[in-house]
């Protein structure tokens, strides 16, 4: 007893080590442990969790009610949690029955580890890898895993796979990005490099106005092509007339940002 006493108070200072490494705002862990609602779930989970696991379903059912009204926070009892799990602000977080998380998670307001299938003793919610960073509002619907240190940005609906070290934005979402994964630290959620608030980092690109730049870029490199092909044809055939086209303007590719930077204008 003791020694589950020990592991237990162990658990807990992990908890708050994590969200004064994640969160800027916290100052001391005796504010974290009254103030922040993403501890007390996970307190209470834990007690729920063991409950469930002891065939107290009931109890365990009702202690997770309790936590859902008192934190705004809706755990089920039988879901696996890793060490350190941070959720933020927290309010309108769900956990699914069979969802599965990693160590070293965050988890933002809002966001949902539902599932889509009414199957019971299916596997029906998502496996969250370590480090992974969910963004505020997002949700992740399926029996499916998302990969360590992934990032799935603030209101993105994924609904298949995400590989390790990609960043999924958009909905149904898009991977912007997979990176390597950065060498391991002794404390890797206090690495920046695991680490983006909100699944996002500043300098991220919209996924589908890049592949519009990339497709504008190609087009234009037709168009060049094109015009050499012309001019070819008029100094053999000189009554050869090329049909005008009008010209793309840059002011009409506003909306792509940055993305169009490396675009040339041909015609």
């Amino acid at each position: 007893m003791l020694k589950k006493l020990r592991q237990l108070t162990q658990a807990i200072n992990d908890d708050l080590e994590a969200v004064l490494t994640r969160d800027p705002a916290a100052r001391t862990k005796s504010e974290v442990l009254l103030t922040y609602p993403g501890i007390h779930a996970r307190i209470m989970h834990r007690a729920a969790h063991a409950l469930w696991n002891a065939e107290y379903k009931f109890l365990a059912r009702s202690l997770s009610h309790l936590s859902r009204c008192t934190t705004g926070i809706e755990i089920h009892p039988a879901a696996k949690i890793g060490k350190r799990l941070f959720i933020d602000h927290g309010m309108g977080v769900v956990i699914g029955e069979t969802a599965e998380i990693g160590d070293d998670v965050t988890l933002y307001h809002g966001v949902t580890l539902g599932g889509v299938s009414w199957e019971k003793g299916a596997k029906r919610h998502p496996t969250l890898g370590n480090n992974v960073v969910v963004g505020a509002g997002a949700k992740i619907l399926g029996g499916f895993t998302v990969g360590d240190d992934a990032k799935i940005g603030s209101n993105a609906v994924v609904v298949k796979p995400v590989p390790a070290g990609a960043t999924m934005v958009g909905n149904a979402a898009r991977m912007i990005v997979k990176e390597s994964a950065p060498a391991p630290s002794a404390h890797p959620a206090q690495s920046q490099a695991l680490f983006a608030a909100y699944g996002l980092k500043p300098d991220a690109k919209d996924p589908v106005a890049s592949s519009i730049a990339a497709l504008l870029a190609h087009i234009q490199t037709q168009d060049k092509q094109i015009c050499q092909l012309s001019e070819a044809i008029k100094r053999l055939d000189p009554t050869f007339h090329a049909e005008s086209l009008k010209s793309l303007c840059k002011d009409d590719l506003d909306v792509l940002g940055d993305q169009d930077s490396q675009i040339e204008f041909y015609i």
